[in-house]
């Protein structure tokens, strides 16, 4: 995918632009957590409201349920309050997870005057497979490339009794990433089966 780009891109337009596809917005869970403390927030005061008027509690009597945290551990079976713990704690590290990492999608950003390029991975890993497969010489079914963030992936089943060149292969697959200028150029790693395949 391409992004137009203004007559006169600056370096700083263009690089805003590629970093809002390459990396996931952080939207839908900022606005997942803002909800829940909202609705929690409205219900402690709606209950609040209740207990001034002296009206009956709707879902939560406000001095039962600090008196029960307040006598927390007591009356409470340690599974459930371990349970309950280990429940917070994945939630908040989560949250943290969010808030530190940068979210990158499976995109990889190629260098252009013009525009900001982005490409998917498995276009990458297509493009790549192409190569492997022209430089192993083996069928398409043979050659199996998984792209990650950092890293590529190279799997190759040789026809039986043709060895394949396993640095022939890394060559052609790095040769193809340097010209297409994938940014940041992920590490090769390419995996021989013992396995051949008969008849290909």
């Amino acid at each position: 995918m391409s992004v137009d780009l203004p007559d006169r891109p600056t370096p700083s337009s263009t690089a805003r632009l590629v970093r809002r596809e390459l990396h996931s917005s952080r939207a839908a869970a900022s606005v997942l957590t803002a909800a829940v403390l909202i609705v929690g927030c409205l219900v402690l005061l709606f209950e609040a409201v209740l207990q001034a008027v002296g009206d009956e509690p709707f879902l939560l009597d406000l001095d039962a349920a600090a008196a029960w945290l307040g006598a927390l551990p007591a009356g409470v079976p340690a599974s459930l309050l371990g349970a309950g713990s280990v429940l917070l704690l994945v939630v908040g590290l989560l949250l943290v997870l969010l808030a530190v990492l940068p979210g990158r999608r499976a995109r990889y950003a190629i260098p252009d005057g013009r525009a900001a390029v982005v490409v998917d991975a498995e276009v990458v890993a297509s493009s790549l497979a192409r190569r492997a497969r022209i430089a192993a010489g083996v069928g398409a079914e043979q050659v199996l490339v998984t792209v990650g963030r950092t890293s590529v992936r190279v799997q190759v089943r040789p026809t039986s009794g043709i060895p394949v060149d396993a640095d022939a292969v890394r060559a052609a697959v790095a040769d193809d990433l340097h010209r297409s200028g994938v940014t940041p150029e992920p590490r090769i790693a390419v995996v021989v089966t013992d396995s051949g395949v008969i008849g290909q």
